[in-house]
């Protein structure tokens, strides 16, 4: 099982879904954790429930061809869920893309006791502070009924649990990035994601659909760091990078003094 690999957030996030408090019950911390699939597809024949009250199968909204943000979080939750939710609006409002409309974002609440109106109001919240506009038809708040939401969490590696005598539930802080086919492509552990790692695991996910060609060749030279939860210099790209522009700049320089050499024994010629 893989656990999520800061200890120091653990804590962290332990403390915050508990109250602020860390509980010295190995066993309850346990049950909070997340197992990564990466590699593996998410169902997406399960019922969501929208804003408007209207139950849909989760797979229609993978039908733009857009790589998206997945989160999984209930929409009273005290703090720990509104700390992520704020880090993913914070993340995409710093996100140096001049046309955002590239990817979505789907939040489902793991309360099967939320309703579709508590949803709406969590959106609404959100929609109004991230600057694309954009989000305001690819950021959907979803409700869902227990057995989706244990499918997903399954299926994601999610695992939280309810704590009764608070009336809360314990989980991670983790944000799922996913193919436009619904494949587990990156966890994004923590409360704060850099803009660079979002971007370029959205870039991963869309498998080169999204980005420009200098995007693109910036995140050849990176790759993902699981030990420290982001993207970092890969000294091998950078090296073959720097071979393949070495070869293209000797090819046009030898193609250039062949013209020129070519020119002037003819211009001997005449």
């Amino acid at each position: 099982m893989i656990f999520v690999r800061n200890i120091a957030f653990l804590l962290l996030g332990f403390s915050l879904a508990f109250g602020q408090r860390v509980r010295n019950d190995v066993r309850e911390l346990e049950k909070i954790g997340v197992d990564e699939h990466l590699g593996e597809f998410i169902p997406l024949d399960v019922p969501v429930i929208t804003t408007n009250g209207d139950t849909v199968l989760l797979g229609s909204m993978f039908q733009t061809g857009k790589p998206v943000l997945f989160t999984l979080a209930y929409y009273e939750c005290p703090m720990l869920c509104s700390m992520v939710l704020d880090g993913v609006s914070q993340s995409i409002n710093n996100l140096n893309w001049e046309s955002k409309d590239r990817y979505q974002v789907i939040t489902v609440s793991i309360d099967a006791m939320e309703t579709p109106k508590i949803a709406g109001e969590k959106r609404e919240k959100y929609l109004n502070r991230t600057v694309d506009t954009s989000l305001k038809y690819n950021w959907s708040f979803f409700t869902a009924p227990q057995s989706t939401i244990d499918t997903l969490s399954r299926a994601l590696g999610f695992q939280y649990y309810y704590v009764e005598e608070q009336d809360e539930f314990a989980h991670p802080a983790v944000v799922f990035i996913l193919s436009p086919e619904g494949k587990i492509s990156r966890y994004l552990y923590g409360l704060n994601y850099e803009p660079k790692d979002l971007k370029f695991s959205l870039m991963e996910a869309s498998e080169g659909k999204i980005g420009n060609t200098l995007e693109q060749l910036i995140l050849f030279c990176y790759h993902y760091d699981a030990t420290e939860n982001t993207y970092v210099l890969f000294a091998r790209n950078i090296m073959r990078l720097g071979g393949m522009l070495t070869m293209v700049l000797l090819g046009a320089f030898l193609f250039f003094y062949w013209k020129r050499e070519r020119k002037l024994k003819l211009a001997k010629l005449n």
